[in-house]
């Protein structure tokens, strides 16, 4: 099935890929690598999860905010990529968590990223991952995540 195939079963729209923020490239390619900039849990043209989870968001916020940091990183592949046909694997993902003092549930609101890889692109979404707890996010965005992926010409 193909991934546009798959997002239409699961109902998920992919938006217009997000701009950058400021002075830098959305991606960047190197040989068969490509680095997604980071994306941040836009919906609708606004941040759709602010603030430290933890404290202000819950656990489940936290990974909602994930699924949509995932969401824009797909439409920014898809932009990128032409679409999803040169995707050969998402190589890395790093995470970043706008996190209350003393909270650590980090790898669990990273898996509302990797879980919607995984369900939009199958084999292709299997990666690395880093998670990383923060005092502070750009835009007080609950979530970040930068890609690595691995594509073909």
């Amino acid at each position: 099935m193909s991934v546009e195939a798959r997002l239409a079963e699961l109902g998920i729209e992919l938006p217009d890929a997000p701009p950058p923020a400021a002075n830098y490239r959305p991606w960047t390619r190197a040989g068969d690598l490509m680095f997604l900039s980071g994306q941040l849990p836009w919906a609708d043209g606004k941040m759709a999860y602010a603030g430290h989870v933890g404290s202000e968001l819950t656990d489940e916020q936290g990974y909602e905010a994930a699924r949509v940091c995932a969401i824009n990183a797909l439409a920014l592949m898809r932009t990128a990529l032409g679409g999803f046909d040169r995707l050969v694997q998402i190589v890395r993902v790093e995470g970043h968590v706008n996190s209350a003092p003393g909270w650590s549930g980090h790898p669990k609101v990273l898996n509302g990223a990797s879980d919607l890889f995984l369900e939009v692109l199958g084999d292709r979404a299997g990666h690395a991952r880093t998670a990383l707890g923060h005092n502070e996010l750009p835009l007080d965005a609950a979530v970040e995540l930068a890609l690595i992926l691995q594509v073909r010409d």
